[in-house]
């Protein structure tokens, strides 16, 4: 069996560094290596090989025990031992595990580091959280022309078939026949017909925790197209599936006691004679009347019916994920997911442990004051308006519109791409929130205290 490496994550100024042997802390100071976020510097024994890798994890006021994910995307091939001062050598393996992965669906690469798991480690958690972010990301990075409605549809029944989910779904005019006239219109102008997918997991008895995905397989913008530089990454409109079904994937591995829901609506946004026009006025599912103020507004569409649709049976707690809005990118980057939520303590508890496993959100304001922003003189709103302002805001708050009866609701504006590599997290389509709403619902269980 191939012997392990040790990986030593030293902070700058760190201790660690100077209670290494004389000779390591030479060579780390004569190559200037200090704790430098990160950094990796190799040790070499006395045949001139590798015997240790020394990786920066930054300022110590600053270190983030997943910043270890930088160094699995560096190292080369081999074994490797985290050995260092984590707050959580479970975050720490995480991120490792995270910062290894690479998309090889099209390309090969060299074999990725693996890790060497201690006692400290909750493996099984490092597991189930890994896999949910990787279901996510081999999602988002496969290119339209591999990733249809049809073929997100056949992935998504694997997943429930995988998991044991019952799966219920109604695709093409059978979307106008129960009652899905926005997702059917968004999507009737692709040649793979739109559709909703209705997936199930635990006990009836259990609370309901239902978590809606926009499915929007490729986004040319529709009528009101899209320019080459805002069309190029979007095959990842459809991330908000994708880490609906990374959530699925945690809550269902741990066996959490919630009766969960994944609903996905799925289109492709294209453009042809049959496509919907700017003007064209739509009664959603729960009988609102949408004025179309812009084709590429889209997302919003197919969530409304969707999130209504979720809202009949009055979960306990009803969160959508959505690459839904640029203005959300504007204010937050890539890094940070915005959070809408109805509830203070869950999203307290969202923003708590999103931070604490690398997995940052930010709640933004609700702010009833700009519904002005989706007034229509011909219908109850309009599902954009040409303002150069709070265009993030005005997107959650159309949505609020077709939630009335659940407990708590929880709407996340998601990147679903980055173009930088981050603590654990490589150039690509990524996760988002996964980690965040996992851990809220596993240790706040805000559930328990909803009747």
């Amino acid at each position: 069996m191939e012997k392990s490496v040790p990986l030593v994550c030293i902070t700058e100024s760190s201790p660690l560094l100077q209670e290494q042997d004389a000779k390591t802390s030479r060579w780390a100071f004569s190559h200037g290596f200090c704790g430098q976020k990160g950094r990796l510097l190799s040790v070499p024994d006395d045949e001139g090989a590798i015997a240790a890798w020394l990786f920066g994890m930054g300022k110590a006021s600053e270190t983030r025990d997943m910043a270890t994910g930088l160094a699995a995307m560096a190292l080369p091939e081999g074994i490797y031992t985290l050995e260092g001062g984590f707050e959580d050598p479970t975050a720490a393996a995480l991120g490792f595990i995270l910062g290894s992965y690479r998309f090889s669906s099209y390309k090969i690469f060299p074999r990725s580091p693996q890790l060497a798991f201690n006692s400290d480690i909750d493996r099984p958690e490092v597991d189930r959280l890994a896999q949910a972010a990787f279901i996510a990301r081999d999602l988002i990075n496969l290119p339209a022309n591999d990733l249809g409605p049809e073929k997100l549809d056949a992935a998504i029944r694997r997943f429930a078939y995988d998991h044991e989910m019952s799966v219920t779904s109604f695709v093409g005019d059978e979307l106008l026949v129960h009652g899905f006239p926005l997702v059917h219109t968004v999507g009737r102008a692709s040649a793979e017909a739109p559709r909703l997918l209705d997936l199930t997991w635990g006990h009836a008895s259990d609370p309901k925790v239902t978590v809606v995905g926009k499915g929007v397989t490729f986004d040319t913008g529709g009528l009101n197209l899209k320019s080459f530089d805002h069309m190029e990454s979007m095959k990842c409109d459809m991330a908000g599936a994708a880490n609906a079904l990374g959530i699925a994937h945690a809550v269902i591995s741990a066996n959490l006691p919630v009766r969960l829901r994944v609903i996905v609506p799925i289109v492709e946004s294209a453009v042809a004679s049959s496509a919907f026009r700017p003007g064209d006025i739509i009664r959603a599912r729960n009988g609102i009347t949408v004025e179309i103020g812009f084709t590429d507004a889209e997302g919003r569409l197919i969530l409304a019916d969707a999130l209504a649709y979720a809202d009949e049976e009055a979960p306990v707690a009803l969160i959508d994920l959505a690459t839904l809005t640029g203005a959300a990118g504007v204010a937050l980057g890539s890094d940070i997911a915005a959070l809408y939520c109805t509830d203070d303590g869950f999203a307290a508890s969202l923003c708590e442990q999103g931070t604490r496993w690398d997995d940052p959100v930010w709640r933004m304001p609700l702010w009833s004051d700009y519904e002005f922003m989706l007034s229509s003189e011909p219908a109850d709103c309009n599902n954009f308006k040409s303002e150069s302002f709070a265009g993030s805001i005005t997107a959650a708050l159309f949505l609020r519109k077709f939630v009335a009866r659940s407990h708590l609701w929880a709407h996340f504006d998601i990147p679903g791409w980055t173009k930088r590599q981050t603590n654990s997290r490589p150039v690509g389509g990524t996760d988002h929130a996964i980690r965040a709403i996992y851990m809220a619902l596993k240790h706040r269980k805000f559930y328990r205290n909803i009747p």
